[in-house]
């Protein structure tokens, strides 16, 4: 599920968030995911959210986790818990920016492992923008190869 398409305008908060590390731009992200979920239709009752965790190099470059701090921020908006830490990467990937399709996908495979805590529940797996599904698809397979009932996948946006 998408609050909109990765194009401008509206990419520049997604843009100001990651680039510019205005971290204000969290909670207004995290505002629009939680009206397309009510616009799409409810998550499951007790849905745990878990942000998809970002690489090293990202945190050093950054020094924060977009997708982490969207999901706080969700969290307060839907009041479902949120869960760091469950997922983890199990290695660093390339970054995926300019890189093909088949590279994202290729490169995304078992980057994920989950430690507990989903067994039996609902996860909504929450991450800033999406441009092949490939991370979304990776995550996802952690979570329900964890136990898992069901994933969902939020995101600010999504590549047209």
């Amino acid at each position: 599920m998408a609050a909109f398409d990765y194009e401008p305008p509206a990419d520049a908060l997604v843009l100001m968030l990651k680039a510019q590390r205005r971290l204000s731009m969290a909670p207004v992200l995290a505002g629009l995911i939680a009206a397309a979920v009510a616009r799409d239709g409810p998550l499951p009752a007790g849905t745990l959210l878990v942000p998809v965790p970002a690489g090293r190099a990202s945190l050093r470059r950054r020094g924060m986790n977009p997708a982490a701090e969207i999901a706080r921020g969700l969290s307060a908006e839907l009041g479902l818990p949120l869960a760091r830490g469950v997922l983890l990467r199990r290695r660093e990937a390339p970054r995926q920016t300019g890189r093909s399709r088949q590279a994202r996908r290729s490169g995304a495979i078992g980057l994920f492992s989950c430690v507990g805590g989903v067994r039996g529940r609902h996860v909504a797996v929450v991450d800033d923008v999406m441009t092949t599904g490939s991370t979304a698809d990776a995550a996802a397979g952690a979570l329900l190869a964890a136990g898992a009932a069901g994933v969902t996948v939020l995101v600010a946006a999504r590549t047209p």
